[in-house]
């Protein structure tokens, strides 16, 4: 009955430029998807979410750009990865429920999972000329896919004078302060600049999508995100059990990262090589490797995990930690959904999320300046193969795979770089 009601309001309203569909799929196409991304998606977390949006808004029509401006501002506000919580929430809004969750994290996460776990068997990395030519080729990709996104988010998402208003206002914010805290900043301000600025504007749009998750379920993650906070700490001291600190010492990192996968390596760090786990060069030949694959740099903990000098370690220690440090921030999204949708019903916080879309656009766009652009763009070759990158994609409308190995290979073999 939602469904048809929905239907016949969109059928008389001025229609968004993209139409999510509304019907469910199931876990099979969640987790093909996904895997696609997971197998292509090289960049970085704002880069994954170009990706995303060109395959999952742009392409499947899955979710509204709108919607999906909503997912990003909410996971920015949270703890933990926030292109895999973007991807997990999607999973669920397509996979009706939390299976379709599950399907979207494993697909997204396993190709990089296996690959960091395979190299840690293998105690082997990228170096020499040809591997810091590759890494640098993968950075200049990322340039790319993320101009992309600024692009149709820009014209989707800041229509009119207040919403660029807003978007500039982020990107101050971002770019002159340091930290997670200045993003939660200028995603509020958004929010409350929206209240004021944008009411009545595209009130249809976030009307197109709702999450399959109950309030008892909600609440049920969220509690069991603080208990385990709690509880892992103790278990660990009270069993003495390596595998308890192993997972405790992972779930605490993930779940006191704000902004993003590169935050957690500090305290990873110190997690691992304080005790004495592993050793510092061991821990950086890893994070070398995280950087050249596709997919989350969560993923780092697979590898982690593999290496750690005592039980339990390999195949189980892997597990453990990739399990651990992702949990936390999955909760955190699962619990939070189904208060999100109640609250996005309601015209004053519609018109506060128009604004703080706005303000994701900013917080994208000063990401994009620093540091994808400034650790990518080094030389005016470098230039000139970010744009051809983007002009396949944006033009020529180049599958994004086929763009990402078409420039990672020109980026390592050119003269230019």
């Amino acid at each position: 009955m939602t469904d048809k009601v929905s239907r016949s309001q969109t059928d008389n309203e001025k229609l968004p430029e993209i139409r999510p569909e509304l019907e469910s799929g199931s876990l099979r196409e969640v987790f093909w998807a996904f895997l696609k991304l997971g197998l292509m998606s090289f960049g970085g977390p704002v880069a994954h979410l170009g990706y995303f949006r060109e395959e999952l808004v742009v392409r499947r029509r899955w979710i509204s750009d709108s919607g999906y401006a909503d997912l990003i501002a909410l996971c920015q506000f949270l703890p933990g990865p926030a292109s895999s919580q973007v991807g997990f929430a999607l999973g669920v809004f397509r996979g009706n429920g939390i299976c379709g969750g599950a399907a979207a994290w494993l697909g997204f996460t396993l190709p990089s999972a296996l690959m960091m776990f395979v190299f840690a068997l293998a105690a082997t990395m990228v170096s020499g000329a040809a591997g810091i030519a590759l890494l640098h080729s993968l950075k200049l990709v990322a340039v790319s896919v993320v101009a992309q996104a600024l692009w149709g988010m820009v014209q989707n998402l800041m229509p009119d004078r207040q919403r660029i208003g807003i978007g500039i206002v982020a990107f101050l914010v971002v770019g002159m302060s340091a930290g997670s805290f200045a993003q939660i900043a200028a995603i509020g301000s958004g929010a409350l600049s929206g209240l004021w600025l944008c009411r009545g504007k595209d009130a249809q749009l976030s009307n197109l999508m709702a999450f399959p998750v109950s309030r008892k379920s909600g609440a049920f993650a969220l509690v069991l995100f603080a208990g385990l906070l709690v509880a892992a700490p103790i278990a660990a001291s009270e069993l003495a059990s390596q595998g308890m600190a192993l997972f405790n010492a992972f779930y605490r990192s993930g779940a006191l990262v704000f902004g993003g996968g590169h935050v957690v390596l500090p305290l990873l760090q110190s997690e691992v090589v304080g005790p004495g786990w592993t050793t510092n060069e061991v821990f950086l030949s890893g994070y070398g490797l995280a950087q050249v694959l596709p997919g989350p740099l969560f993923s780092f903990a697979a590898y982690l995990g593999a290496v750690v000098n005592v039980a339990p370690n390999g195949p189980a220690g892997a597990v453990i930690a990739l399990a651990a440090v992702f949990l936390p921030g999955i909760l955190l999204i699962y619990g939070t959904l189904p208060f999100w949708n109640e609250l996005r019903g309601v015209p004053s916080a519609q018109a506060a999320m128009r604004g703080a879309n706005a303000a994701v656009v900013g917080i994208l766009a000063a990401a994009f300046c620093h540091p994808v652009w400034t650790s990518a763009i080094l030389a005016p070759g470098d230039f000139v193969i970010a744009l051809a990158g983007f002009l396949m994609l944006v033009v020529w409308k180049i599958p994004p795979w086929m763009v990402v190995m078409g420039m990672a290979t020109i980026g390592t073999l050119s003269p230019l770089v």
